[in-house]
């Protein structure tokens, strides 16, 4: 069931007071999920992406719902803006300039295939989230990536580089799972 106007705006206003707390605090934002009703208290998945000025500026999440979701957009919120190895961490100079998008997850689902083939006519463009994975490495694009990477082929190559395998690995073990996302931001509700 797709999130209600209000729950959207609920996850916006946490995740960004979250990077404010810590911007202060040092930490994430600690929030009770009793004090909020269903689906925001329930377990749930999610990413939270940073953009400055129409460019990436952090995105982490979770990709299996272990704790609610308030809690894990909170701690998601925090980790983008602070702990995203690719950024340095957020100064409080950047923060009118940032805007936040929120991916809910839904449950992965494992894909059967036989070859590299029949995996890709499976993929979805503009729907599915992937996970792969093959040993210890793994990797995952959310569905908004397909914007940039709108090929199946060259979806999946940079997925693999991502996983820290090979552009075109292939073997008996890759395994990879699909997701859908319920995706929506302040970029929705701001310019630039």
């Amino acid at each position: 069931m797709p999130l209600s106007e209000l729950h959207r705006t609920t996850l916006l206003d946490t995740a960004r007071r979250s990077i404010r707390h810590g911007l202060a605090h040092g930490r994430a934002l600690q929030v009770d999920p009793s004090a909020y009703h269903q689906p925001l208290a329930a377990n749930g998945a999610s990413f939270v992406t940073l953009q400055r000025r129409g460019t990436l500026r952090g995105c982490i999440g979770t990709l299996e719902a272990f704790r609610p979701l308030i809690c894990d957009v909170a701690e998601n919120a925090f980790a983008a803006a602070f702990r995203d190895p690719r950024f340095p961490p957020v100064r409080e100079d950047e923060l009118d300039d940032i805007t936040l998008d929120i991916s809910v997850l839904g449950k992965p689902e494992a894909l059967e295939f036989r070859s590299r083939q029949d995996l890709l006519q499976q993929i979805r463009p503009g729907v599915d989230g992937l996970i792969l994975q093959d040993g210890p490495n793994r990797g995952t694009f959310l569905p908004s990536v397909w914007e940039s990477l709108p090929e199946r082929e060259e979806f999946l190559r940079q997925l693999n580089v991502k996983a820290g395998l090979p552009p075109g690995h292939w073997s008996d073990t890759l395994r990879v799972w699909r997701y859908t996302t319920e995706y929506f931001g302040e970029t929705e509700n701001r310019a630039g």
